[in-house]
């Protein structure tokens, strides 16, 4: 048998901190942010971000100018997207910020309108 704690410290240390990051908790099932869910800031949240974790803290600077995307805030904290939306999962039930989620696909167009506008276009073609 061969004893190395090394080895198992090189497997398990990169998750500690993630853990300690996420305070143990899991993506809430209600929770389960796109890459392309818009995040912003409440109004009047900066003076509760003072108390925040310094993870959170970041996502709050970040977001408190205007709209991020979940994978643009993950990408400017360089955490990874699981911990990002546990992050933004407790913010948001703390009331900090204010979730956008994407238009569904089904509801990104109107076929009605769509199909005017080729018919214009086609008639401003042919001259008619």
């Amino acid at each position: 048998m061969h004893d190395d704690p090394s080895g198992e410290l090189e497997l398990t240390a990169p998750l500690v901190p993630l853990f300690i990051v996420a305070g143990g908790r899991a993506l809430p099932r209600d929770s389960e942010y796109e890459h392309t869910t818009m995040i912003t800031a409440q109004e009047g949240a900066s003076a509760t971000a003072r108390t925040l974790a310094p993870e959170s803290r970041m996502v709050m600077d970040l977001i408190a100018d205007g709209y991020l995307s979940v994978a643009e805030v993950a990408a400017h904290t360089r955490l990874p997207l699981g911990i990002v939306r546990i992050l933004l999962a407790q913010m948001a039930e703390d009331g900090l910020i204010h979730v956008r989620n994407p238009v569904p696909h089904a509801e990104r167009h109107d076929p009605v309108l769509l199909t005017a506008v080729l018919d214009g276009l086609m008639r401003i073609r042919t001259g008619a």
